[in-house]
């Protein structure tokens, strides 16, 4: 049974992206802090266009960092699993949408953003408290 929290939280989340993608991301264009993107993957089982609404708790220049967190959930998000096979993306965000590409941190990477990520963001680490996988950091790249 759908709690009234879980019911409120679906609603305001499908508010918040139906306003986000209708200004081509200039509305409600931030979330806790961060900026908010709305990231477009191939799904790996389907093939189609999935999307889904993230935030984004670096951006370094035109490279745009996301953490595939899950809330500290044992399993990596669909969409992480599905860049993974597909790193060719469509990112929504600042009134601009653009294609990407979508390179996962390699260990020195991560070595050096993740302190940056839970120094201004610490819900993060305490994300990573909650499992035992490391929780994989991706950085968006234009496409060149």
């Amino acid at each position: 049974m759908t709690s009234r929290r879980d019911l409120f939280l679906k609603t305001v989340t499908r508010f918040h992206e139906a306003v986000f993608r209708s200004s081509n991301g200039k509305l409600l264009a931030r979330g806790a802090g961060m900026p908010v993107l709305m990231l477009t993957t191939v799904g790996r089982k389907s093939g189609k266009p999935r999307t889904t609404m993230l935030t984004a708790p670096l951006v370094d220049g035109e490279t745009i960092v996301i953490v595939a967190s899950k809330g500290g959930d044992e399993n990596h998000p669909a969409w992480f699993l599905n860049l993974k096979d597909d790193p060719a993306v469509g990112v929504m965000m600042n009134g601009e949408t653009r294609e990407m590409t979508a390179r996962i941190a390699n260990a020195d990477d991560r070595a050096a953003l993740w302190p940056r990520i839970v120094a201004e963001h610490a819900n993060y680490a305490g994300y990573q408290t909650k499992t035992d996988r490391e929780i994989p950091v991706v950085l968006l790249e234009p496409v060149v």
